[in-house]
Formats: C-alpha cells, sequence, structure tokens
C-alpha cells in the first residue's frame, strides 16, 4: 500500500492571504504585480505542485497582509481562477475567486499608440467583452485587446 505524504509543501500562515491555483506560468508575474518585492513582509511563494484541480499550481502567501479590491482586479487579467484565502489565527476566515470586473480602469495599457491614454495624462478604461477569454475593449478608441495582448501599466 502507497503511503500518503503528510508533511506542509509550504509553511502554514498565521495572519495574512494566501494566494492559492495559480498557474504555474503566470506566478511571476502575479508577484511583479502585486509589487511583493516592495513588501518587507514575509512572503512565501510556491510554484509547481501537484493540485487536484490543476495539473500543477503556484501559491504566494504574504504574513499580515490583506489587499485591496483594485489589486485583486489586477490578478484576476492574468490568472482569472485565482482562489484568496483570508487567514486569521491559522483559520481560513474568508475564501474569494477572483473575478474579472466588468470595467478595468488604470491597470491595462492601451494597445493602440494613437488611443487618447497614450497621448494625453488619463486614465485607461477597458470593458471586458468576453470574461471566459479575458477579451477588453477599449472604451475610447475601440480596440479589442486579447488575454495574450493584455500589457498591465
Amino acid at each position: 500500500m502507497k503511503e500518503q505524504r503528510r508533511e506542509l509543501q509550504v509553511a502554514a500562515l498565521c495572519n495574512g492571504t494566501a494566494i492559492d491555483h495559480i498557474p504555474p506560468s503566470v506566478v511571476f508575474k502575479v508577484v511583479s504585480l502585486l509589487e511583493l518585492e516592495k513588501i518587507e513582509n514575509p512572503i512565501t511563494i510556491g510554484n509547481n505542485f501537484e493540485s487536484k484541480k490543476m495539473q500543477s499550481k503556484g501559491i504566494i502567501k504574504i504574513a499580515e497582509k490583506y489587499f485591496e479590491e483594485d489589486v485583486i482586479n489586477k490578478i484576476a487579467l492574468i490568472a482569472p481562477n485565482v482562489v484568496l484565502n483570508i487567514i486569521k489565527d491559522y483559520e481560513v476566515v474568508e475564501k474569494k475567486r477572483v473575478v474579472l470586473p466588468q470595467t478595468i480602469r488604470g491597470i491595462v495599457k492601451c494597445n493602440n499608440p494613437k488611443c487618447i491614454t497614450n497621448n494625453e495624462p488619463m486614465t485607461t478604461r477597458f470593458e471586458v467583452i468576453d470574461c471566459n477569454n479575458t477579451e477588453l475593449r477599449c472604451h475610447y478608441c475601440n480596440i479589442k485587446i486579447k488575454k495574450d495582448e493584455i500589457i498591465l501599466k
């Protein structure tokens, strides 16, 4: 009979946020997006772990840190099925599925060099026209941007 592994692959978190089910190909994009290099709290980054839901996954744990909604929206652009676990006293007190909002402001650059947002000091605004495939349309110039064309500001 095969022996079951019982040890934790990543240390337990007392208080903070655990970002789970990150596709391995975007773990370090999420790290960059959240600007974790600027945070002095203890951070654990794990990648290519076995997963029952996915073939493999990444996980990021940040001690004593909770994120605002607009930061969470950024994650949804590159990793739409991520689960955010809010942890207090080693217990998950809240589980949030990251959801792509209908409108995305100020976090995506328009790919059209002639768009007013690339030539005037103004906030970009995109409507999500396809949630499943993460396709966006610029509010100002109507250019469509597919997931693999998204440039984050």
